[in-house]
């Protein structure tokens, strides 16, 4: 308890002055430690309370996001008959959000993959557009059947043809080597990586390494562009007319 001493007036006679200048100053300490333990506990309660709102709010906004989550599942089920809204892309794949291991082939490791073995996978390759990056991507297109032998797409299998995919020629033009090529068959190269990467059913594996290219070796010469892969075309041809089929069924 604080000890009040009143400087104004006479010290008592039986109070000696340095006392007194004692009594004084402890009672400025009592004062100061209590302002100061004041201070301690405001900040402490303030602290300890404000993670408490935070985690309030994070709560009430999950539980909205789980809402809206279900309102739309039911609502896609009522007018599709389809939680997800027909859609049926990679986002919905298991594989997308947790990817195999990523592995490194050799020209002639990947040429293992080529379909001709019943006990492994069958596995292409597509290397980017950019210039100064040769390897390519490799993935898995087992469950294509038009890539199992038989199949019209079956000679890109096992091997990096990424030079086939811009020019159609896809017996001749079985190569990684982009030289020479124009700027939409570029943009085709590029559009069947994209179609690859973007696949429900297809997935990366890994790279294929392959060695630099001879810059004064001679360009893959170009194909007959009436007598390109015709089995590829049939398949395409067959595929659009079930994609048109299904849209006729919808409207009807």
């Amino acid at each position: 308890m604080p000890i009040y001493a009143f400087l104004d007036s006479e010290p008592s006679s039986g109070t000696p002055p340095a006392q007194l200048k004692k009594l004084i100053m402890s009672d400025k300490n009592f004062d100061g430690q209590r302002n100061e333990a004041h201070r301690t506990s405001s900040s402490k309660t303030g602290h300890d309370q404000e993670p408490e709102f935070r985690e309030t709010r994070f709560v009430q906004a999950l539980r909205l996001a789980l809402y809206l989550i279900l309102f739309g599942a039911l609502a896609g089920k009522f007018f599709t008959g389809s939680y997800l809204w027909e859609y049926d892309g990679k986002w919905i794949r298991p594989r997308t959000y947790f990817p195999p291991k990523q592995q490194l082939f050799t020209e002639r490791a990947l040429s293992k993959f080529d379909g001709t073995d019943p006990s492994k996978p069958i596995y292409l390759a597509t290397r980017l557009t950019r210039p100064r990056q040769i390897d390519g991507d490799v993935y898995d297109v087992t469950k294509g059947k038009a890539y199992h032998p038989g199949g019209p797409y079956h000679v890109m299998t096992g091997v990096d043809a990424a030079r086939a995919f811009g020019t159609g020629c896809f017996k001749t033009h079985r190569t990684h080597d982009l030289r020479g090529l124009s700027e939409s068959e570029i943009k085709g190269v590029a559009h069947w990586k994209k179609f690859y990467k973007n696949h429900k059913n297809y997935f990366k594996i890994g790279k294929v390494s392959h060695p630099p290219i001879d810059p004064m070796s001679p360009i893959p010469e170009g194909c007959d562009t009436d007598k390109k892969n015709d089995g590829a075309k049939k398949d395409t041809a067959e595929r659009r007319a079930v994609v048109q089929s299904k849209n006729i069924h919808k409207e009807l």
